[in-house]
């Protein structure tokens, strides 16, 4: 199996330096449309696919990504290990503005969103007690060591609902949780990876401290653009890296990330609605045999 990088670019990273022979493509999904069209091409001889998570000009709200149309147009391009970047506040001290944070667990407070491929007509339910990709997500740090970045390996992201930032009591309580990091877009992002069978990794870039440290005061978004500014160009050096660590060939995920849906089916075949199988094609025609 070969190789195919797809990043999700979180706010402040709209691009990705030095693809070769790169195109916007436009992907029609069952789900609607994804966040923007896909830029695709080859880095380091690798092919690479990148999405915009809020579209170019950022017109998309955490709320209202379509995060089920982003995930299907990625696997449909034949994208095998998805790299998502995003902006988060920082919980902990000791995780300062413009440290990388490799997130490896989720608490999901979101409530706004649809949160699964499957449903009536056909039911499945994956794991997600290891959301992300350990291989995947080693690569991560170590493409951001290389460029010089602090980096954290391990955090644990609150993912609330948004558009507005934490109350004071809010940021205190998710402290309390032992929450490492708290952002609007990590879900359910990274649970539809999963039932996607794609290998998943999460780059919470730190622009803030949330509100609950006294010196630092509330957050406004002049502060997070400030701090993404220089993030964003640490968050391309760190892709611009992966094709040398991940190569082009691709043994199957040691973890795998790859075969989620092996016994994750519930419905039985003779019940499953055609309409639903069909729109299931990308995501799970292997299993599925759509």
């Amino acid at each position: 199996m070969k190789t195919m990088i797809g990043v999700i670019g979180g706010s402040g990273i709209y691009q990705i330096d030095g693809l070769e022979g790169a195109s916007w493509v436009k992907v029609k999904t069952p789900w609607g449309a994804p966040s923007d069209q896909v830029l695709v091409g080859r880095l380091d001889g690798v092919p690479m696919a990148f999405l915009p998570r809020h579209g170019r000009g950022h017109v998309h709200s955490p709320t209202t990504v379509p995060y089920r149309a982003n995930i299907d147009a990625l696997k449909r391009l034949g994208v095998t290990d998805v790299i998502a970047v995003s902006a988060c506040g920082s919980l902990r001290e000791d995780m300062a503005p413009g440290d990388f944070v490799i997130v490896d667990q989720y608490i999901d407070r979101t409530f706004g969103r649809e949160k699964s491929f499957f449903g009536t007509g056909c039911v499945a339910h994956v794991s997600v007690a290891h959301p992300t990709c350990p291989r995947l997500s080693s690569a991560c740090a170590q493409a951001a060591r290389a460029g010089g970045i602090k980096v954290h390996e391990g955090g644990t992201y609150l993912a609330m609902e948004g558009p507005q930032f934490s109350t004071l009591a809010e940021s205190k309580l998710y402290r309390s949780w032992g929450c490492d990091v708290i952002g609007m877009t990590g879900m359910p992002e990274a649970k539809l990876a999963r039932e996607a069978e794609l290998c998943y990794a999460s780059v919470a870039m730190v622009t803030d401290y949330d509100c609950w440290h006294e010196s630092h005061g509330a957050v406004d978004v002049a502060t997070v653009i400030a701090t993404l500014t220089a993030n964003s160009s640490q968050g391309r050096s760190m892709v611009s890296r992966l094709p040398g660590l991940l190569g082009t060939d691709r043994a199957p995920c040691p973890h795998g990330c790859d075969r989620a849906l092996d016994n994750a089916i519930m419905t039985a075949p003779e019940m499953r609605d055609p309409e639903v199988l069909a729109r299931l094609d990308a995501i799970a025609g292997r299993i599925l045999k759509v």
